[in-house]
């Protein structure tokens, strides 16, 4: 096991977390005079962008190595934070954004096989979890940084954001490439090979297709109609912040997944998480109490941050080509191909009716548990 490797990336998830301008991400933009029209757009240029570089990123991470696509990104990470820091001016932050992206679809995939392969066989569940929350403890510790240091110095925290990043960059440079990645032949027909390796595996689409939908589910809810669900139950906009901190919270909780899957099983875990999920989304839509709404909205995050880590070991466990960073980085072109289209159906289910929206959230998590029972075995 390669423990350098994994105590590296605890560090840097934990540093990459330290967004410290993260309350006033939006309000920053518009101090330097950008408009939310022009942020739309931004935002809009970034995803889409990631969207043609997730493929291409990881065949190069395949041919140059793990180590090596970490290395750079994060040096451009690093970059994309100063940027931010100096920028004043609609087409600095685009920059800023367009960067982002092409770093974002380079580590897509890339961390977790890096992850994988230096643990393999040796809890990678609960190394996965750790990672993740890490990253989610930065982003809170950040936050309560920014209240008790930054105020109104919005340039202040991003210039410590930007250190923090650098920081994370640094430590990059002291990763080590597994054996197993070693440097693989990666072009356009190898691409097309793992492409039609992925078609023809129907178990694995129906495994992508439960993730996506619960991943989904629990984003939509827990990050834009929960605010439309507080709302209708009564809460007032000034204790949203609040119940965001105490969400966030919750969710440091998923580093209980090991030991949750160690005492049901990984299958009857997932199963569990799926149907909590669906309970907390009926909830929600049967209810307008304000403590029962709350508790649903914990409820669904915490069930969110459980499965993360089972997720991803499954799906590099799926991986069958020598190509792994390809591989997962087809898995990660399924998976946002779905989220536009479920984006798409909680916007317009959410226009006509919240609690419609609801109960769709609650259809999806039955539907995703019984496409994971199908996909996978009694004996995972």
């Amino acid at each position: 096991m390669f423990q350098r490797n994994i105590s590296l990336l605890y560090a840097m998830s934990f540093l990459q977390g330290l967004v410290f301008y993260a309350p006033v991400a939006t309000l920053y933009r518009r101090a330097a005079g950008v408009s939310m029209p022009e942020i739309a757009v931004i935002e809009s240029i970034s995803l889409l962008l990631s969207l043609l570089l997730e493929m291409p990123w990881g065949m190069a991470a395949d041919r140059i190595g793990y180590r090596r696509t970490m290395i750079l990104c994060s040096f451009l990470f690093f970059l994309s934070k100063l940027i931010f820091w100096r920028a004043d001016s609609f087409f600095d932050f685009l920059l800023e954004r367009i960067l982002l992206a092409v770093v974002v679809s380079g580590l897509s995939g890339v961390d977790s096989a890096l992850l994988y392969l230096s643990c393999r066989g040796e809890r990678e569940q609960r190394v996965f979890a750790v990672y993740t929350n890490l990253g989610t403890a930065g982003l809170l510790l950040g936050a309560l940084l920014f209240s008790l240091f930054f105020g109104a110095d919005y340039r202040a925290a991003a210039l410590w954001t930007a250190a923090s990043y650098g920081a994370a960059a640094l430590l990059s440079l002291f990763l080590q490439e597994p054996p197993h990645a070693a440097e693989q032949r990666s072009g356009p027909a190898e691409l097309w090979e793992v492409i039609r390796s992925v078609l023809r595996r129907p178990r694995l689409l129906l495994l992508l297709f439960s993730i996506g939908l619960f991943q989904q589910t629990v984003q939509n809810l827990t990050v834009f109609l929960n605010q439309l669900q507080y709302e209708r139950a009564g809460i007032p906009g000034a204790a949203m912040g609040y119940l965001l901190t105490g969400v966030n919270l919750l969710s440091l909780l998923g580093v209980l997944s090991p030991a949750l899957s160690r005492r049901l099983g990984g299958r009857r875990a997932a199963l569990l998480l799926f149907s909590l999920g669906a309970l907390a989304c009926a909830a929600m839509a049967l209810t307008v109490s304000p403590l029962l709404s709350v508790a649903a909205v914990g409820l669904l995050a915490l069930c969110g941050s459980l499965f993360a880590p089972m997720q991803a070991v499954e799906q590099n466990r799926q991986v069958r080509s020598s190509l792994r960073s390809t591989e997962l980085s087809v898995y990660a072109m399924l998976l946002d191909s779905l989220a536009a289209l479920t984006n798409l159906l909680f916007g317009r289910a959410a226009g006509a009716s919240l609690p419609l929206a609801l109960w769709l959230g609650c259809g999806m998590c039955l539907l995703g548990g019984f496409c994971y029972a199908a996909a996978i075995s009694r004996a995972a």
